[in-house]
């Protein structure tokens, strides 16, 4: 008992330093906006720093309440604290850098808090993916994975903590020298091992997925279930990251990005918040929502936006071009309206063929046994033979269902 108090008083501190470290972030870049500062500045702040720090403290704080020997839970709880301190340190110093160095006091330490203390958090996420659904590890010889993540975090910690020069980040633009920055040989192999950044981690996050899905694989029953709500948190978030990077490509200003694109960036940090979520309704929920539904429904949903959206877009250009062509005006609601009545037209057949598509593709078994009931209810429209009926009713259950054993009794007349 008295040990899970001392475990609840340290993650409650971890949690609330986390909400003070954001708060104080949001202020700072608040007072550097200045007059300018607008409903975009509040949505942004609240969609990206609410969303991605404060998320995975809030499920740890609940999945920790009602199961305390959890070890996802505290994981959770202490997990963003490093970039807690990271995003705090570096509004902090860009406020200062703004109104000139002198004005406020530790500037240089601050700034020297937003180089390393990401290493830590990026370690305990890698640890969160190799322990979960049940606290363990998938073998004995994944601990010698978690001791290389460890260890290259603690390596990468102080090689960026201690390597002299100017404290390499963009946001700082490398305004402020490394106060705390070692010389001779050391500094210059700290250097080093400074400019690997953090490869090896990225490495052993593949690694930690590759853990995941054998473990999925192997998995049955609730286990399963809870997995698979993991894994489609992660892929949700994978396929929107997937797509802002040619957009950030494309758009590398945040204030020369269309509006759609903004869009999407803001669902990419909205869907951050689907991986804690997904875990803490995993870990909780006793008799899982069948996650098979809900991944079905995404896949076709999704697939079905975008097929309308490039059919909409692409008849209004095509509909104005023609238009243009024919008439010289250069705008004309027409287009509009025909490409609003072709995707009312198009909804239904195509959620059904795309529907279709998925099942056949994703859900092969879902497809054979749906196939397998109407050919039988052709065969029973048209069979009269008893025996034949009999044993063709005893193949679908055999083919659909799949029992260790079937019989069917009849009742005599």
């Amino acid at each position: 008992m008295k040990n899970i108090k001392i475990r609840a008083w340290l993650i409650w501190s971890a949690v609330v330093a986390q909400v003070v470290f954001v708060a104080l972030a949001i202020l700072f870049d608040a007072l550097k906006a200045g007059p300018s500062l607008g409903l975009d500045f509040v949505i942004s702040q609240f969609v990206g720093r609410v969303t991605i720090i404060l998320v995975f403290p809030a499920v740890g704080l609940i999945i920790f309440s009602q199961r305390p020997q959890h070890p996802i839970g505290w994981l959770f709880c202490v997990l963003n604290l490093g970039w807690s301190v990271n995003d705090f340190a570096g509004s902090y110093t860009l406020y200062a850098l703004s109104v000139g160095k002198t004005s406020l006091p530790a500037v240089d330490f601050i700034a020297w808090l937003h180089t390393w203390p990401g290493n830590i958090s990026t370690a305990l996420l890698i640890l969160s993916v190799l322990l979960f659904p049940d606290g363990t590890l998938l073998s004995r010889r994944w601990r010698y994975v978690v001791w290389l993540v460890m260890g290259s975090a603690l390596v990468g910690a102080l090689s960026q903590a201690f390597a002299p020069g100017p404290l390499e980040d963009p946001s700082l633009g490398a305004q402020i020298n490394n106060p705390y920055g070692l010389g001779g040989p050391v500094g210059a192999l700290l250097a080093q091992v400074a400019g690997v950044g953090m490869l090896p981690l990225l490495i052993f996050f593949i690694a930690a997925a590759i853990s995941m899905l054998l473990r999925l694989r192997r998995a049955t029953g609730q286990e399963r279930q809870q997995l698979k709500w993991f894994t489609s948190g992660f892929a949700l978030e994978t396929v929107l990251v997937l797509l802002t990077i040619p957009v950030m490509t494309v758009y590398p200003s945040q204030d020369a990005m269309p509006l759609w694109a903004q869009v999407i960036g803001q669902l990419t940090i909205l869907g951050t918040a689907v991986v804690p979520v997904a875990a803490g309704i995993a870990i909780l929920k006793y008799r899982l929502y069948d996650i098979d539904i809900v991944i079905n429904r995404t896949l076709v949903y999704g697939t079905l936006t975008v097929f309308l959206a490039l059919v909409y877009f692409g008849g209004v250009a095509l509909i104005q071009a023609l238009f243009t062509a024919l008439t010289g005006q250069g705008h004309n609601d027409l287009a509009i309206v025909a490409s609003t009545l072709a995707i009312a037209a198009l909804f239904l057949p195509l959620r059904q063929r795309i529907n279709a598509f998925i099942d056949r593709r994703f859900y092969r078994r879902k497809y054979n046994a749906a196939r397998a009931l109407a050919q039988f209810s052709e065969t029973v429209r048209d069979e009269v033979d008893l025996n034949r009926l009999t044993n063709r009713l005893l193949e679908v259950v055999e083919e659909t269902m799949q029992p260790a054993q079937a019989s069917l009794w009849l009742r005599k007349p």
